[in-house]
């Protein structure tokens, strides 16, 4: 089985797992008042996992056309993966987890810009005049949107600060 259906099987595990927990365990707590609503909370992840899945089996149980000689462009050649950007690929997952520990201790704007500053840096980005005000603007406007708009408590800062 190719490199992309794996991938695609893996990723129609993670949407039933996910499903699970949007249909059967997200509901269950929520007060009887808030039962009788026609949005819950969960009704968007039920969307996303629907929506995972199908694309996942579309992925899984399309034919592939014949290969005709040299891998075309946007396929993964398994021979030749030391060409691609691996390294890039998993800094970015690394930074990704540490930007998950890093949110209560540095607060949403420090860990979001940090995130984002470093991401572009592992990229290759290296304008830092364009790339540090775009990233505070970016954490700052996605903060406020979320607190003052939405109303969600997010802290801004680290404990220290508040």
């Amino acid at each position: 089985m190719a490199l992309d259906r794996w991938i695609a099987l893996a990723f129609i595990a993670l949407c039933c797992v996910y499903g699970y927990a949007a249909f059967f365990t997200m509901d269950d707590q929520l007060p009887p008042i808030l039962q009788r609503n026609p949005v819950w909370p969960s009704t968007f992840p039920k969307i996303l996992t629907v929506l995972g899945i199908v694309v996942g089996l579309i992925v899984l149980f399309t034919s592939k056309p014949a290969d005709s000689g040299p891998a075309k462009d946007g396929t993964i050649d398994l021979n030749r993966l030391g060409d691609y950007n691996v390294g890039q690929a998993l800094g970015l997952l690394a930074l990704m987890v540490v930007y998950a520990l890093t949110l209560r201790p540095l607060g949403f704007v420090g860990s979001t810009v940090g995130f984002l500053v470093l991401g572009a840096v592992i990229l290759g980005e290296r304008r830092f005049h364009i790339l540090i005000p775009v990233t505070v603007i970016a954490a700052g406007s996605i903060w406020y949107l979320v607190q003052e708009v939405l109303g969600i408590f997010l802290r801004p800062w680290p404990g220290m600060f508040m």
